[in-house]
């Protein structure tokens, strides 16, 4: 049984049509895709809030969940890029500990 993931394309529409409707030009190629990932919502996340406001959006990342292909594509990245597991979790803004275990999941 698969769960269903938020609508991320509508909730971030929503959010620049009401609270930033300045920086719907810089979004519009991310929101222009048909499926959003992870690494798009962080993306965007950094265009819509300046570094002053993720104080407040830091509060969120407890609650945020991935879905197998959004864990996957995370480690190809950081195979790719052969980053270790700290300097992973630096760059997605997730714990190291999430990623180890991960690994430790899908990679064995």
């Amino acid at each position: 049984m698969e769960t269903t993931r938020p609508n991320y394309k509508k909730i971030y529409e929503d959010i620049l049509r009401l609270k930033r409707p300045e920086k719907t030009e810089e979004c519009k190629s991310i929101l222009s895709k048909a499926r959003i990932t992870a690494k798009d919502i962080l993306m965007i996340n950094n265009i819509i809030f300046p570094e002053n406001d993720r104080k407040i959006v830091s509060l969120n990342h407890k609650h945020r969940s991935y879905a197998l292909s959004d864990i996957l594509e995370i480690l190809n990245f950081q195979k790719k890029n052969k980053l270790n597991n700290t300097q992973v979790a630096n760059h997605f803004r997730l714990s190291r500990n999430s990623i180890a275990k991960w690994k430790k999941i899908f990679l064995v």
